[in-house]
């Protein structure tokens, strides 16, 4: 039976943390290792004082690596996780993302033929949250499974790499032939990570027997800055993202969760969602010609400000 480590990334951690841990540890599957890959020690000590006493001493699988905000990556902290995991599959997820079951785990190892690169999970919304982002979590996560490959680009666009690393699973033997995951990367090097596999020839799967509770409630000013990043992404990466058009899909989700709206009898919601998609744009937009822009206009529209202090 193939071996299962799991790589969380964490900042400023809360106890819920702790909880998914629990939930990770009695999977059907069990990790073998879950390896915490946590920004500033400071926080990760806090929550342990919070609790009074170490609730992980329990368990004799976790490593905890602590990294400094300034040095982490998107990608190359991710990368610094799997050196640490000698498994020959690892599940990448964030740490606001919670097992839906108990079958996560061996749901998305079983998707794992030899020529998948990864399989990515469901992702079921929140209790609080909202309606617009319930339905996108329909419009991206659907009932049905898929099996992605660089053939689907004409079909399906940029969907053809869409995968999610706030909860998806790699074969060790791929990740290596690809060269792991972006080492300097501002977001998204979970796509990126993808449409590499593709162009090499493995497949993407998404496996909606595996579920995580997982959404948030983001405002128009977090959506801008969201989005700007996905664009310098895109934009960094035309290799991966220059051969395809990547709006195609937002369009359709737009029209699809206003005709849901009236649908629902919900068309009072519509003229805030269409304000929320046109920061959403905009925040696009500029990042994918964030080249033209001054630094400082740059770091006010990114998310991620400390990507940016080494290429100032």
């Amino acid at each position: 039976m193939n071996t299962v480590d799991v790589i969380i990334p964490t900042y400023k951690p809360d106890y819920s943390v702790l909880t998914m841990i629990d939930d990770l540890e009695k999977q059907s599957l069990r990790p073998s290792h879950i390896i915490i890959m946590n920004t500033e020690e400071k926080y990760w000590n806090k929550l342990l004082e919070e609790t009074k006493e170490n609730p992980l001493e329990k368990y004799d699988n976790i490593i905890v690596k602590h990294v400094t905000k300034a040095e982490f990556d998107h990608g190359e902290t991710r990368n610094q996780g799997v050196a640490l995991s000698d498994s020959d599959f690892f599940l990448m997820m964030t740490q606001d993302a919670f097992p839906r079951d108990k079958m996560l785990i061996s749901n998305l190892a079983k998707a794992l033929d030899r020529d998948v690169a990864a399989a990515y999970a469901r992702q079921y919304p929140k209790s609080d949250c909202n309606l617009a982002e319930r339905y996108s979590r329909k419009f991206n996560y659907p009932n049905e499974p898929m099996k992605k490959t660089q053939d689907d680009v004409d079909k399906l666009g940029i969907k053809t790499y869409f995968c999610s690393n706030v909860c998806a699973m790699y074969r060790r033997d791929v990740y290596n032939v690809i060269g792991g995951f972006t080492h300097r990367t501002i977001f998204n090097e979970d796509m990126v990570f993808a449409g590499n596999a593709c162009q090499r020839g493995y497949a993407i799967m998404y496996v909606p027997e595996a579920g995580v509770i997982h959404s948030h409630n983001y405002t128009c000013m977090q959506q801008f800055h969201r989005n700007f990043d996905l664009g310098v992404s895109q934009t960094d990466h035309p290799e991966i993202f220059g051969r395809i058009k990547s709006e195609t899909e937002g369009k359709k989700m737009v029209r699809q969760t206003i005709d849901h709206f009236r649908h629902i009898g919900k068309a009072h919601l519509i003229p805030g969602y269409i304000v929320m998609c046109g920061f959403r744009w905009m925040g696009y937009k500029l990042g994918r010609n964030y080249k033209k822009l001054p630094m400082s206009v740059v770091k006010l529209c990114s998310l991620n400000k400390e990507y940016w202090k080494t290429r100032s």
